[in-house]
């Protein structure tokens, strides 16, 4: 009788072993596969939000004409219409925002390098009235020699309507059309950034 019950006894640890065996091994499977989806799906650039936040309005479309202006640091207005014939990048950003002081030496290299064939970058700030002070001891630090603003606030609106997070950059030809619009960040959009003013530049003006 004793054999008989420790062989049921030993038949039911085996079973409960089993299954609990069979449940970490699909669990192991689920987390297994979770991340492979997760390194699968692609990332989005790194971005921080702005300060104060933008109202909703009317965005830009790819293609359109988008209007705009903003103020220098020397109080000089300058209109976007102002800039045709040129190949125009916009970029939104702010102080405190690592991603944007990740791609202002991009920006620097790119203005040094194509400002010759009729390129200008701007870079518009919009960290509000707290971040506009830093502004000149930021230019020192990184060398920034493209043209720095505050856009008016409906050239802010127009452009961040969908989207209010920074840095954001915009591509626009020589006859004033917005070609390409980066959100955030990283080495592919460093890489896709490069390429767009590349291939407006090729272009000619009407």
């Amino acid at each position: 009788m004793l054999p008989r019950l420790f062989l049921k006894s030993l038949m039911l640890v085996a079973l409960v072993a089993l299954a609990a065996s069979c449940e970490l091994d699909g669990a192991s499977k689920k987390r297994a596969e979770e991340a492979r989806l997760k390194a699968a799906t692609p990332q989005a650039p790194r971005t921080n939000l702005p300060m104060p936040p933008v109202a909703a309005a009317h965005g830009a479309e790819a293609g359109a004409a988008p209007a705009g202006a903003w103020t220098q640091a020397d109080g000089r207005r300058v209109r976007l219409e102002d800039l045709r014939g040129q190949v125009v990048v916009l970029d939104f950003w702010a102080t405190y925002c690592p991603p944007c002081r990740e791609e202002i030496p991009h920006l620097v290299r790119l203005q040094k390098q194509y400002g010759p064939k009729g390129f200008k970058v701007i870079g518009l700030n919009v960290g509000g009235d707290e971040d506009r002070p830093k502004i000149p001891d930021f230019v020192k630090a990184y060398g920034i020699q493209y043209q720095l603003a505050i856009p008016d606030e409906e050239t802010a609106q127009l452009f961040l309507s969908q989207d209010d997070s920074i840095p954001q950059t915009f591509v626009l030809d020589r006859r004033g059309r917005l070609v390409r619009h980066f959100v955030g960040y990283d080495s592919e959009v460093a890489a896709a950034l490069e390429a767009a003013v590349n291939g407006a530049l090729e272009e000619k003006a009407d």
